[in-house]
């Protein structure tokens, strides 16, 4: 399985308290990348787009909770 497929998964275990925290920290951890990349270069700079996907996934997946769906 993909990783995006297998990541999915996993946040519907989740609840509502367990992905805002989750959220918080990957919003904290992006910062401290964008922040890391202005001042020098990163090894791998598709990794701050791949934490932007994962927060969306993460966003999209509370917004569904918080429906009820």
């Amino acid at each position: 399985m993909s990783k995006k497929i297998d990541f999915v998964r996993s946040l519907k275990d989740l609840n509502e308290s367990d992905l805002r925290a989750r959220i918080h920290e990957d919003e904290l951890r992006l910062k401290k990348l964008e922040f890391a990349h202005a001042i020098s270069p990163l090894e791998n700079p598709m990794s701050i787009r791949e934490l932007r996907k994962d927060l969306a996934r993460l966003k999209t997946q509370l917004q569904k909770k918080l429906a009820g769906v």
